[in-house]
C-alpha cells in the first residue's frame, strides 16, 4: 500500500506534482506566444528552409499530390522549425515548474541542468540532421530501379525528417534523465549496472525504431552514441550517490 500523499516509491508528494503541473500550465501561454512569434519570422523564408532540408539529404525534387499540399507542407515545416527554435523556452518552463521537486532532494544547480538539457537536445538533433539522416535517406533511395522511381511528397518528407530530428534530440537527454531520476531515488547505480544487458537491448530496439533505415550501419550510428550516453548517465548517478553519501555522513556526525 502507498500512503496517501506519496508518490510510487519516489518520495514525492502528490501536492508537489500538482503544483508543478499548475506552474507548467501557467508557462504554456508564454510557450505558445514564442512559437507563434517564431512562426511569423520563419514562414516568409520557409521555402528556403525546405530547399535547405531537401538539399542536405535528398538531392531530388519534391512533389505535391494535391493543390494545397505545397502550402500545408510549408506551414508544417514552419511549425516544426518554430518548435525547434523554441526548445530553450520550452525546457526553461518545464524545468521552472519541476525544479522545486529536485531542490528538495538537494539539487541546487538548476541553471546547469537547464543548459545541459538544451545542449543535449541540439547535439542529438544536429547529429541526426548532418550524419544519420543523409545516410538513411540515401540508403532508402538506393532501392530505386528502372521500374521504381521515387516521387516524394513534400509534406511527408517534412514529417519524416522532423520525426527523426526530434527523436534523436530527445533520446540524447538520456544521461540527464538518469541523473535526475537518481536525485528522486527512482534509480541507482547498482540497478543500472546490474541491468546493463537489458539497457543494451532497449537501446537496440530504440535505435531500430528511431533510425530511418533497417540496416546495421545506420542503427549503429544511433545505438553507439546512445549506449555511450547511457554509460555517462551511470557515471553521473554514481557521482550523485557519492555526494549524497558524504552529505548524509556529515549530517550524522553532527
Amino acid at each position: 500500500m502507498v500512503r496517501k500523499g506519496k508518490g510510487l516509491g519516489v518520495g514525492m508528494k502528490r501536492e508537489e506534482i500538482f503544483q508543478a503541473l499548475t506552474q507548467l500550465r501557467k508557462g504554456l501561454f508564454q510557450i505558445i506566444i514564442v512559437i507563434i512569434l517564431c512562426g511569423i519570422i520563419i514562414f516568409p523564408i520557409s521555402k528556403e528552409w525546405l530547399r535547405f532540408l531537401r538539399d542536405t539529404s535528398l538531392k531530388i525534387d519534391l512533389v505535391a499530390f494535391s493543390i494545397p499540399e505545397a502550402f500545408f507542407s510549408l506551414l508544417k515545416l514552419t511549425l516544426y522549425t518554430s518548435l525547434f527554435f523554441s526548445i530553450p523556452v520550452i525546457f526553461y518552463h518545464i524545468w521552472r515548474a519541476f525544479s522545486p521537486l529536485f531542490r528538495s532532494k538537494g539539487l541546487n544547480s538548476g541553471s546547469a541542468v537547464l543548459i545541459t538539457s538544451i545542449l543535449l537536445f541540439y547535439l542529438g538533433a544536429f547529429f541526426c540532421f548532418f550524419v544519420t539522416l543523409p545516410f538513411g535517406v540515401q540508403f532508402l533511395l538506393g532501392y530505386q530501379s528502372a521500374h521504381i522511381k521515387p516521387m516524394i511528397s513534400a509534406g511527408k518528407y517534412v514529417s519524416f525528417c522532423t520525426f527523426f530530428i526530434f527523436g534523436f534530440g530527445l533520446t540524447f537527454e538520456l544521461p540527464l534523465i538518469l541523473a535526475l531520476l537518481s536525485y528522486l531515488r527512482v534509480v541507482n547505480a547498482a540497478f543500472l549496472t546490474r541491468n546493463r544487458r537489458y539497457a543494451i537491448l532497449l537501446i537496440a530496439i530504440a535505435a531500430a525504431v528511431i533510425t530511418p533505415t533497417p540496416d546495421i550501419f545506420n542503427m549503429a550510428l544511433m545505438g553507439g552514441p546512445l549506449y555511450i550516453l547511457f554509460e555517462i548517465g551511470v557515471i553521473l548517478v554514481k557521482i550523485i550517490e557519492r555526494k549524497r553519501a558524504r552529505a548524509e555522513m556529515s549530517l550524522s556526525e553532527r
